[in-house]
């Protein structure tokens, strides 16, 4: 192969391969920005107090701990994975016998961190312990915090045994 050949072919295949490359490129959809923007919005306006803000996440049967719990006006990616101390209140679906049935509810908590760490043996993790004392639900359907409730692939990457985090 001549070297005028050989120039021509890697200059096809290179522009071939951006060509492939540009179109594993993932954008969000105007609506689902704006979502984020609004969600951003209506976290900000929180009005301070002696309360927390919850996120169920249910993954089946496997693991334990309840969902994501942030304080008030502070943005999802600080949320913590909390385990519940249902000892003064059992836990929404735990109350009504639904096991998982509020997966992605989101919640007013009334409550404490108790300053322990439990252990979630399915995860192999410690989580902090969360001393619920009373909730009501905010929103059953409410904005996406997970990369997997609004990106496909994401979506496609989650397994039955990962953990997503808030962003």
């Amino acid at each position: 192969m001549n070297k005028r050949a050989f120039q021509l072919l890697f200059t096809a295949e290179f522009f071939l391969g951006l060509f492939f490359l540009a179109g594993c490129a993932t954008t969000e959809s105007p609506g689902i920005q704006q979502t984020r923007v609004d969600a951003a919005a209506k976290i900000a306006a929180e009005p301070p107090g002696d309360y927390y803000i919850g996120r169920r996440y249910f993954k089946g049967s496997v693991f334990k701990f309840w969902g994501y719990v942030r304080k008030p006006g502070q943005p999802w990616k600080t949320a913590q994975l909390v385990v519940f101390n249902e000892k003064e209140k059992l836990a929404p679906d735990r109350e009504i016998r639904s096991f998982g049935s509020d997966n992605n509810y989101e919640y007013k908590l009334i409550g404490s961190f108790s300053g322990q760490t439990v252990y979630e043996p399915a995860s192999n993790g410690f989580y902090p312990e969360f001393v619920l004392k009373g909730y009501e639900v905010i929103s059953r359907n409410p904005a996406p915090i997970f990369k997997s409730q609004y990106n496909d692939r994401a979506r496609a990457a989650v397994g039955r045994m990962q953990i997503e985090k808030p962003e």
